[in-house]
């Protein structure tokens, strides 16, 4: 798992018409995926297609089991865990993905630091 800024994320993904945010998401599933130590998602990369293929549905599912699995990896690393899947689900709904993207990379870096023995 790696710490990224979720500002310089925000940025690069603007700067690059999304191409860095194609990459971004697929870190973030696959990062979540090994922390929570729950696959009940498909790898970044076959999330990512099957995003596209179902013409964004998946992206949907996607982004409620995104918090489930970020507060199953908070409980496992000892930190206070919200259960957020509803408001990423509305998030997903009428378009600001981007901003589950930095929510969820905000969980992340909350548990590096906590495995670094860091509080942010």
């Amino acid at each position: 798992m790696r710490e990224r800024g979720v500002a310089v994320s925000i940025i690069l993904t603007i700067v690059t018409c999304g191409i860095y945010g194609i990459y971004w998401f697929i870190c973030l599933t696959n990062e979540v995926e090994a922390a929570s130590e729950d696959r009940q998602l498909a790898s970044g990369g076959a999330a990512f297609l099957l995003t596209i293929i179902t013409c964004g549905i998946y992206g949907i599912y996607w982004a409620y089991k995104m918090g489930k699995l970020l507060m199953i990896a908070k409980e496992k690393n000892g930190l206070r865990a919200d259960d957020n899947s509803v408001v990423f689900l509305i998030l997903q709904l009428i378009g600001f993905g981007i901003i589950n993207y930095a929510l969820i990379q905000s969980g992340l870096n909350e548990i590096t630091y906590a495995k670094q023995g860091q509080s942010n």
